[in-house]
């Protein structure tokens, strides 16, 4: 079954609102096709219109800068604060109230190099808009910053297309959401939207080294089911560092 297909079965299973799944594709840079302008494959958490909010695009943690760029996601992890209904992190309430644009998120930034790095890392995916991403993160490398992407691993399902070397000219290190030693494990806490996600994570996982010379595949401690040594030893047999990370605790 095709990806849209299969976006479409979901739909009707109530896993995606069937009024999400229209595309409205632009072309982005290499070919790849953006989600942004057009109904998006994924749930909104946007407010309400008339809904005071005040977009916390940027945000500190220790030394280092996050961005939050989207409050779309390709899963829904049952660990999530979003999940959950804490839109909070660290204290930071990252609710949006729109999508903001490459010079919002710039205007936020100020000076990239002060930082130990510049995060990609908020209320959803950021490889959702991968445009936005590229565009900034080009933007942080030419004005002397350091660049990493927390991610699900899922870009190239998403889009229909290899994004590493896109990425690879910008990012210097990826953190992907490993989560699980398999994929029932996986499908139990993460709820992905598209079929096929986990397999197509451990592919991202596998040719990123290539692209990029920094990355790391996280699991989280303590979830049911979850066994950290095999998921540090599945990260080891795809080439890259495994990190075990704490629930809710982000930096």
């Amino acid at each position: 079954m095709g990806d849209d297909a299969s976006v479409e079965v979901n739909a009707r299973r109530g896993r995606i609102p069937a009024s999400l799944t229209g595309i409205n594709r632009r072309r982005a840079p290499g070919g790849l096709e953006s989600q942004e302008g057009r109904p998006c494959l994924f749930p909104s958490s946007l407010p309400s219109p008339g809904c005071p909010v005040t977009d916390q695009i940027s945000y500190t943690i220790g030394e280092r800068l996050y961005l939050n760029i989207t409050d779309r996601c390709t899963l829904e992890c049952r660990f999530c604060p979003k999940t959950q209904g804490r839109p909070e992190v660290k204290g930071y309430d990252l609710t949006l109230s729109h999508r903001p644009t490459v010079e919002e998120i710039i205007a936020s930034i100020g000076d990239p190099a002060r930082y130990a790095e510049v995060v990609f890392c908020g209320y959803g995916e950021p490889t959702l808009r991968l445009n936005v991403l590229l565009e900034v993160a080009r933007w942080i490398k030419a004005h002397g910053g350091r660049v990493r992407v927390n991610t699900d691993g899922l870009a190239n399902l998403v889009h229909k297309d290899d994004t590493l070397p896109l990425l690879g000219e910008c990012v210097d290190a990826l953190s992907v959401s490993l989560n699980a030693q398999n994929a029932e494990v996986y499908d139990e806490h993460c709820q992905p939207a598209l079929p096929g996600s986990y397999e197509r994570m451990l592919e991202f996982l596998r040719a990123a080294p290539r692209f990029i010379p920094d990355v790391t595949a996280t699991a989280i401690r303590g979830l049911p089911g979850v066994d950290i040594d095999a998921c540090e030893r599945l990260a080891e047999s795809l080439g890259v560092k495994f990190r075990a990370r704490e629930l809710d605790k982000v930096g």
